[in-house]
């Protein structure tokens, strides 16, 4: 008889589980069970002695106001310094020190009830990090020795042979080798409506499989999949502050000061000053401290925050901290990279031009052999045009980044790259009224010479994105200055200028003279942004105000970069502007409103307008209703 293994997991996992989900409510539930006693408390008055009354408030106390205690007393410790949690509890105990139970009682109820909303607006953003999270398959089913093996995904190596089923997700980084399907793309993307993808096309990692039965080959390791940068940057991103909340932050330490001073000496001064009763001053004096506490102000800013970042990456649009969020709204300017930013990257070859004793074949064959060390678009578009040849083998190979490479070819030394690469004794003018003509076309010129001098020339088009022209459109009414920088030539750079409506435009741009133009910019206009995609733009990206990345750009321009646009998709660029615009405004709603209740609480109590529970309704009302505002960019 089979002996049957029971799991002896099986259990405490269930109890795990919920475990787990008590103890990620337990704040919001704790207020809710102090609310309950409370109303119960309340509705039952004079139903019990007064000892028994006092006791359920005390325990309504205790229920909910032992979280925001704990946070307060911890925190307090650890900064050497008072905050608004103390602040709130001394207000509770002072009322109830004056036999105003039930206000204090609903403060805590009121003050707890704020604190679990906040806590469920982190919770929502690692919510939505933890189901990204299980998105990626934990198996594989991979093809190896003529058999077909299920694997975990962690052990799978670059190379391996991996079999996706319709329905299935994409569980690594990989080339289709065999099949099409439609993927959901969204994931990754934030795009809505599956795309085509065929034989030698990039499918990532938890991406979904919606028909086809594909073959993929590994080509990076797990945790570099561009699925585990995005984790890692909404997980970088949560845990920054923005420089709004850090002022708060900071000022909430000497505000709490204040106020416990000012309410330290309002239940002194005004008996003498105005003649008010013992009691009357010390009341006062606890409606001061809570009316005047910051929880409104300190909540303004950081629910918003995580809610405009978590939106952004369901949409496709990483931001790696809060500080480039706001940024991002206050730009004056943008700086684009031309090649795979404003163009789609995928340059295809027009025109070979050699000479007369040189060709066509042999000149394209030598220069590709060249190129084909390269990760340039335009290289890559050369070798591709080169087709299925037999390459050659360079020797001394040597890049001028920005300039072109200089190798040696079966004896020969060869120069590929742009016109000032060459010097003027290389024969270019035998192909000078081409180049021009060419040129003024918005075609990029690649040159190459031999011993002799020039050997021929390749002209290269790179199409325009569809969403360039409308995303600079979109910029320009938005009061942001579109500004092109390029290696590109003169003429190409017009050219594609003049397509898209940029009307100011660098050219002839080293990685070093992209670095010089930003800082130039950045006097100008104050606050400038960068969008580019390749291993020469990531100086300018650190150098700018807001790096942006093109999705699918180098790992050192993501990495560099503080803003990322999945998909290679520029519109999304319109869309951050747009996100961050909406939550400096809701920031800026947010701290006008609190102040403003503050205010007007305060000077409600001096002129003895205000009631205790009047000012805890008030004061902790606003705090829902500015993290309820904040709440709002989720959508």
């Amino acid at each position: 008889m089979e002996q049957v293994n029971l799991n002896s997991n099986t259990f405490p996992s269930h109890t795990s589980f919920w475990w787990h989900a008590i103890k990620k409510h337990a704040e919001l539930g704790a207020a809710l069970f102090s609310g309950l006693i409370i109303a119960f408390t309340w509705i039952t008055e004079g139903t019990y002695s007064s000892t028994i009354e006092s006791m359920l408030y005390i325990i309504a106390f205790v229920i909910g106001g032992f979280a925001k205690a704990k946070e307060g007393i911890e925190d307090s410790i650890a900064e050497k310094d008072v905050n608004v949690e103390l602040l709130m509890i001394i207000a509770a105990i002072g009322a109830g020190s004056i036999g105003y139970w039930t206000e204090g009682a609903i403060l805590i109820f009121i003050f707890a009830l704020s604190g679990a909303l906040e806590t469920y607006t982190l919770n929502k953003s690692e919510r939505e990090l933890e189901s990204l999270m299980e998105i990626q398959p934990e198996t594989a089913t991979i093809f190896s020795n003529g058999e077909e093996r299920v694997v975990p995904a962690a052990s799978l190596s670059i190379g391996d042979v991996i079999l996706i089923k319709p329905g299935e997700r994409v569980p690594v980084d990989g080339v289709i080798t065999k099949g099409q399907t439609s993927l959901d793309q969204s994931a990754i993307t934030g795009e809505s409506i599956p795309v085509i993808k065929r034989i030698d096309e990039e499918v990532f990692a938890g991406t979904l499989n919606i028909s086809g039965h594909l073959t993929i080959k590994m080509t990076k390791r797990s945790e570099d999949t561009v699925f585990q940068k995005i984790i890692s940057l909404v997980q970088e991103a949560q845990d920054q502050k923005a420089p709004s909340q850090l002022f708060i932050e900071k000022l909430e330490g000497w505000y709490v000061k204040i106020v416990l001073v000012v309410g330290a000496l309002l239940m002194v001064l005004p008996h003498f000053l105005f003649g008010w009763t013992w009691e009357e001053t010390i009341y006062r004096a606890m409606v001061f401290l809570v009316v005047a506490s910051p929880c409104a102000l300190v909540a303004s800013i950081m629910p918003a925050t995580l809610s405009a970042i978590s939106a952004g990456a369901r949409n496709g649009i990483l931001f790696k901290g809060g500080v480039h969020l706001e940024q991002l709204g206050s730009m004056k300017a943008v700086a684009l990279d031309k090649t795979g930013t404003l163009t789609e990257g995928s340059p295809v070859v027009t025109d070979v031009d050699t000479r007369a004793d040189m060709s066509e074949e042999t000149f394209i064959n030598i220069v590709a052999s060249i190129e084909r060390q390269s990760t340039h678009p335009l290289a890559k578009a050369i070798v591709d045009h080169a087709g299925d040849v037999t390459f050659l083998e360079p020797e001394d190979m040597m890049d001028h980044s920005g300039w072109g490479i200089k190798a040696s070819i079966e004896g020969t030394s060869w120069k590929v790259g742009k016109l000032a690469f060459f010097s003027e004794d290389e024969g270019f003018d035998l192909f000078e009224e081409n180049y021009r003509h060419l040129q003024s076309s918005g075609k990029t010129i690649v040159l190459a010479a031999d011993n002799h001098g020039i050997a021929g020339m390749i002209a290269l088009k790179d199409k325009v994105r569809s969403e360039s022209a409308t995303m600079v459109k979109a910029l320009k009414r938005r009061g942001i200055e579109p500004i092109m920088l390029t290696g590109d030539s003169e003429q190409t750079a017009k050219a594609i200028a003049e397509e898209v409506g940029i009307s100011s435009y660098y050219a002839n741009c080293l990685p070093e003279d992209k670095v010089k133009r930003l800082k130039e910019l950045k006097k100008k206009y104050q606050t400038v942004g960068m969008i580019g995609d390749g291993i020469n733009d990531a100086p300018a990206l650190a150098v700018s105000d807001v790096g942006i990345a093109m999705g699918q750009g180098t790992d050192v321009a993501l990495e560099t970069a503080d803003v990322v646009l999945m998909k290679n998709d520029l519109g999304k660029l319109t869309r951050a502007v747009n996100l961050s615009n909406r939550l400096n405004k809701i920031v800026k709603q947010n701290v006008i409103f609190s102040i403003s209740v503050i205010l007007i609480l305060i000077a409600s109590n001096f002129f003895q307008f205000l009631t205790l529970p009047l000012g805890v309704l008030g004061h902790e009302g606003s705090t829902i209703l500015v993290i309820l505002n904040g709440l709002r960019l989720l959508k």
